[in-house]
């Protein structure tokens, strides 16, 4: 309200002003500083410099002459701003008055205009002396430097013997120009009215501005640049155009040199101009021609003008306001009043700009002074700069700034809403910060609560009372709460001590959970959860006897090792179960970071406890069960550390009962801890870390387990998952033997199970299909010839290629990732065209290393062991071509030793083998049978494909021996020490 008030008043004092009294402020220096006062400021040096708005005072009026300004002092200041120069400007003063009274032209002091009249013609008197003094000076300095040229300009621009910031301001501003310099404006257009600072780097547009302030005509025109939005900085152009049609016709206020040869320059925007085209380069040309009677200074030869910078021919672009539309404009002048008046309401920076305006005295009852002044202190883009300047009809000049208002208004309401929602936020939160501080000052006057420290001291001391702590831990702890006792609670020491404290206390110091000692009840708890695996269960029963005996139960590392799916990381669930022990798993797999396991130093940001200290946070007990998973692909060291080499502190019995943490640093019992490890081969477990476990090999489940497995387990779980009852489904035994040898061939069961949740899955489908259409649900019978309804075909088919095998093929036996599969070797005689050739053996079927060397040792052996059975035969000096069928399978190893030599000889005497016959071992140059692995897995697949003899090596008795009953049986089963034995069942 205020400020309408303030606006209205303003607008009825500017009617009733004289023109007299415009010409006297406009003259007087407080003029300048009112215009200083307001809007946008330029700080210089410590003064402050206006770049708004320059009022109409300062625009031409007839007979005005050039004089020197001074902006020396601060906005406020009633210096006047002479400095230590008042002294002789008083005595020149009264040599002049005197020779006035002389000549009689003194005036009267009462008039109001006397002394600025005065004070215009001593200036202007000053300045032509001092322009006469630094022409000559200029004149013996003509070899002067392009950039000695800008200072020559400041020199000449400043007032003789004064301060570095009094300058020369605009003389007459010409009514109209016929050409003009042009300098292009790289970001927005400058509009009338208004001040600018521009910095220039261009030399030969540094020179032509200094040359036109030498010479008292400091004019030029201010165009647009088109493409201005390329966010390039251009001084002059090549083409009018490059530049806008509608510029603005600008002089220098002051000027200053700044780093890198740059020139910044003050300027005051007056009226705006039209470019009609470039004019020609002239030597004799100045840069604005006024109609008004103006002396212009002509340059001088050694200030000929640059000729690469343009020079334009211009017009005055009026502005045209049509009669029949003086009451439309009235209206939009005011709705533009009072769309501003309510944009300063809400923008604090632009009511503090209008409140200069007002002290400016600008006449705002001048539409086009409006329009312009609405349009510069909103700020808004450069096209709408531009287009208010391209614009001749004022109605439609109003039109354009009543739309960027409207948009300014806008955008003001929604700034003030997001700044009273995050202030009304921002008072909630220091309302309640403050009533939470007066509740806690209140509760600690009272004595109900004490400070954050003791609170934590005693909470600590409650959470260890009562514990069986180590004296090392317990000292450590004490000197902790001691030093958190001292440190103030915001302090970041504070928060880290704390954050010790507490990993500290919370760990279970002398906690046990009782082991069970009942054998029983431990071995049917593993029955409940897992067929089979009598390897595994014997060894926990022994642990539990050795418990019983000794009282307490020792810390143990085993490792399970065995092919995905086998149950290694179940049953150590069961174990613990079954050993009434906490349990914790973590999965070591890919772990390349040492922290993991022995934690971070307290120093680090973020720090905290390995994986085996959070294990005893986790369970709250000393002697849990720990299951390091995937042992087996552990990450080896590198900038973080070996995580295997941490992994022996912690696993070693001799280290782990004083275990150090880098976090915690106090040692930490880890010996009544069992440890189990996973692991599915044991060629990447390093050596010393292997040497410290007690391995348990599981190699698998037979026909037999995996049938009673899904019996047991897998068809129950199935039915829970898919919500079937047990008269819904019926999978008979024929179908689950066919499920196993012709889908599900693995050691493990893992793809068995998603088989078995298929078959259950596509019943409930049938069952609920059949519900849906009202119909009775049927009791759904799987079969082995309804098997590939719910599973598709059969993936395996029988390994058995001969039913019948011809000389020079015999079958071997192999162990696979899938359980163990037979192994076909062919061998053929190829003829040879040379008559010289003494033999050769091609190998075929992706044959790995281990097992071409084991080809080459049987070729060797065979042709010596057909010299000991016959003499004459000298098949071996025939090239023969050895093949392994399932040439896409990598095969390897040296146990197809004895299959191989029996195949060459087999085709070497043109016998076959005996049918129904497998075998498998390594044979070595002397004729040696040697042990071989996965005799499980080999026999297995034998029966499988109905092998009725089989050969052993004779160190894998003790494994054979070892098989179930069901698997031994009726099954001939030789042992060889030596080649011979093999040679002898296999040609029987």
């Amino acid at each position: 309200c205020r400020l309408s008030i303030v606006m209205a008043s303003f607008v009825g004092r500017l009617a009733s002003r004289t023109v007299a009294l415009w010409r006297a402020t406009a003259m007087s220096r407080r003029s300048v500083q009112s215009l200083a006062s307001h809007s946008l400021r330029v700080q210089r040096n410590g003064q402050r410099w206006s770049t708004l708005v320059v009022p109409p005072s300062m625009r031409y009026q007839p007979g005005m002459q050039a004089r020197w300004l001074t902006m020396t002092s601060p906005v406020g200041s009633q210096d006047d701003g002479d400095g230590g120069n008042d002294k002789g400007d008083d005595a020149n003063n009264t040599k002049k008055t005197k020779k006035k009274k002389e000549t009689g032209e003194e005036k009267d002091e009462s008039d109001p205009y006397a002394k600025v009249e005065d004070q215009v013609t001593s200036d202007e008197e000053e300045g032509k002396a001092n322009n006469q003094t630094q022409a000559a000076e200029a004149g013996e300095s003509q070899t002067a430097s392009p950039d000695q040229d800008a200072e020559v300009m400041l020199s000449e621009h400043r007032k003789p013997n004064a301060g570095s910031f009094e300058v020369l301001g605009p003389p007459s501003v010409p009514k109209s120009v016929e050409d003009a310099f042009v300098l292009p404006i790289n970001d927005r257009p400058i509009l009338p009215f208004s001040v600018r600072v521009l910095e220039i780097e261009d030399p030969a547009v540094i020179r032509r501005i200094s040359h036109l302030i030498r010479h008292g005509s400091p004019f030029f025109g201010a165009f647009l640049r088109k493409g201005h939005g390329d966010n390039k900085i251009v001084d002059k152009v090549d083409s009018p155009q490059d530049l806008e049609e509608v510029g603005t016709l600008v002089s220098v206020a002051d000027a200053q040199q700044v780093e890198s040869g740059r020139l910044r320059l003050w300027v005051q925007a007056h009226y705006a101009i039209q470019a009609l085209g470039e004019m020609q380069h002239e030597d004799d040309r100045h840069a604005a021609t006024s109609t008004a009677d103006i002396d212009v200074i002509p340059p001088s030869s050694t200030d000929a003008l640059e000729q690469d910078v343009m020079h334009l021919r211009v017009q005055n672009f009026e502005t045209v306001s049509p009669e029949d539309k003086k009451n439309m404009i009235r209206a939009l002048a005011t709705e533009v009043t009072s769309t501003l008046r309510d944009v300063a309401t809400f923008n604090p920076l632009l009511r503090d700009n209008l409140m200069g305006i007002l002290e400016a005295r600008l006449r705002l009852d001048d539409y086009e002074v409006l329009s312009n002044v609405a349009m510069t202190v909103t700020a808004p883009g450069a096209d709408d700069m531009q287009n208010l300047l391209n614009e001749p009809d004022l109605e439609k000049k109003l039109q354009i700034t009543l739309d960027v208002l409207k948009q300014e208004l806008l955008n003001a309401k929604l700034q003030k809403q997001i700044r009273d929602d995050v202030e009304k936020k921002l008072d909630e939160q220091r309302r309640e910060h403050l009533l939470q501080e007066q509740l806690k000052a209140l509760r600690r006057e009272l004595g109900m609560v004490k400070d954050d420290s003791d609170t934590l001291i005693e909470k600590y001391r409650a959470a260890i009372a009562g514990l069986d702590i180590p004296e090392k831990p317990k000292t450590v702890i004490n000197e902790e709460l001691q030093k958190l006792s001292t440190l103030e609670s915001h302090s970041s020491e504070f928060q880290v001590t704390r954050a010790y404290l507490d990993w500290l206390t919370v760990l279970p110091w002398g906690k046990f959970t009782k082991d069970t000692t009942d054998l029983d009840k431990a071995l049917s708890v593993l029955d409940e959860e897992h067929y089979g695996m009598k390897d595994v269960k014997d060894r926990i029963l022994e642990f539990i006897a050795v418990t019983a005996l000794k009282g307490h139960a020792q810390g143990k590392i085993l490792t399970f090792v065995g092919p995905p799916g086998v149950g290694k990381t179940s049953i150590a669930k069961s174990i613990a179960k079954a050993l009434n022990k906490e349990y914790f798993r973590f999965s070591v797999g890919g772990l390349h970071d040492v922290a993991e396991i022995k934690g971070h130093r307290r120093t680090y940001v973020g720090a905290m406890p390995g994986k085996p200290i959070q294990c005893l946070k986790s369970t709250q007990s000393c002697n849990p069960l720990i299951l390091l998973d995937e042992v087996d692909k552990i990450g080896r060291g590198g900038y973080q550390g070996d995580p295997t080499s941490a992994l022996l502190e912690l696993l070693d019995p001799e280290q782990n009962k004083n275990f150090l943490d880098h976090y915690l640093d106090v040692p930490i019992d880890f010996s009544s801890v069992l440890f189990l490890c996973t692991a599915n081969v044991l060629d990447t477990v390093p050596g010393p870390l292997l040497d410290r476990m007690e391995v348990i090999d599981l190699s698998g489940y037979m026909l037999d387990e995996k049938i009673n497995i899904a019996r047991k387990y897998l068809i129950p779980t199935a039915m829970e998952t898919t919500g079937l009852s047990e008269g819904d489904l019926t999978i008979t035994d024929d179908a689950l033997e066919l499920l196993v040898q012709g889908y599900c061939r693995e050691s493990g069961v893992r793809n068995l199970q998603k088989h078995v949740e298929k078959i259950h899955r596509k019943a409930a489908l049938a069952i609920v299909q059949k519900r849906q259409q009202n119909e009775a649900s049927p009791q759904i019978v799987v079969n082995a010839d309804a098997l590939h309804d719910y599973v598709g075909q059969r993936i395996f088919s029988s390994d058995k290629l001969y039913e019948q095998t011809p000389p020079g093929i015999v079958m071997g036996l192999a162990w696979t990732a899938m359980g163990g599969s037979t192994l076909y070797i062919e061998t053929v005689a190829v003829k040879s065209r040379s008559s010289e050739s003494k033999g050769s053996l091609q190998l075929t079927g992706s044959l790995g290393d281990v097992m071409k060397e084991s080809a080459q040792i049987s070729y060797t052996f065979a042709k010596n062991f057909l010299d000991t059975q016959d003499a004459n035969n000298d098949f071996f000096n025939t090239d023969i071509s050895l093949h392994v069928p399932e040439g896409a399978t990598p095969k390897d190893g040296p146990s197809a030793g004895c299959t191989m030599v029996t195949a060459l000889l087999s085709l070497a005497l043109d016998r076959p083998v005996r049918q129904s016959f497998a075998m498998t071992g390594e044979v070595s140059l002397t004729g040696k049978v040697l042990k071989v692995g996965g005799i499980k897995e080999k026999v297995l697949a034998a029966r499988r494909e109905g092998v009725a003899v089989l050969v052993l090596p004779a160190a894998n008795k003790a494994d054979f021996e070892e098989l179930p009953d069901y698997l031994r049986d009726n099954l001939e089963v030789h042992f060889a020490k030596t080649y011979q034995d093999v040679f002898e069942v296999a040609f029987q």
